[in-house]
């Protein structure tokens, strides 16, 4: 049984370099309260949004409760499960030199470690509803963003949709 169910999703508006944002929302499992955020910035790329995402899902995490985070995000999802153990032991450098990111990498791993979440790759824009709902987060960010509005974003409520049945149990 997992304790929480974090949906992270970033990306970037027209091409990497433009506007960006970052979007999660943590799903207590048990008591279906959840809490959303998301944030935006005007020169970033899809990678950096993607990782913001799940660092700071991570970051909102009290307590030792076992994580679940699904993101639509292969990169993310191969660097905490495939890919950090070999670039931490090169000093966070990949075979062919720098590592993009390195900032942003190594909080991940950082939290990755303390609280060893299981990580699960969703299809993105498949109709999953958690997926879905991220996804609008962070377009609805860079739209305030764009807009020259504040674009941070943070909404607790009670979660309403389907979780991840095989893992939860259905509802």
């Amino acid at each position: 049984m997992v304790d929480v169910v974090a949906y992270t999703d970033g990306g970037c508006r027209m091409k990497n370099g433009d506007v960006g944002a970052w979007a999660f929302v943590l799903i207590h499992t048990s008591s279906r309260r959840a809490l959303a955020r998301a944030d935006a910035v005007s020169a970033t790329t899809s990678q950096r949004m993607e990782l913001m995402a799940a660092i700071e899902a991570l970051r909102a995490v009290k307590g030792n409760p076992s994580v679940l985070i699904r993101s639509d995000s292969r990169y993310v999802i191969k660097a905490c499960t495939a890919w950090m153990d070999d670039w931490r032991a090169r000093g966070y450098r990949r075979k062919g030199g720098e590592l993009m990111n390195v900032d942003l990498i190594k909080e991940l791993d950082e939290l990755n470690q303390r609280y060893r979440p299981s990580w699960q790759h969703v299809k993105g824009h498949s109709g999953e509803p958690g997926n879905d709902f991220v996804d609008g987060l962070v377009n609805d960010a860079m739209d305030r963003l764009a807009e020259a509005q504040d674009a941070a974003h943070e909404r607790r409520f009670e979660w309403s949709e389907m979780l991840p049945g095989r893992y939860l149990g259905s509802r």
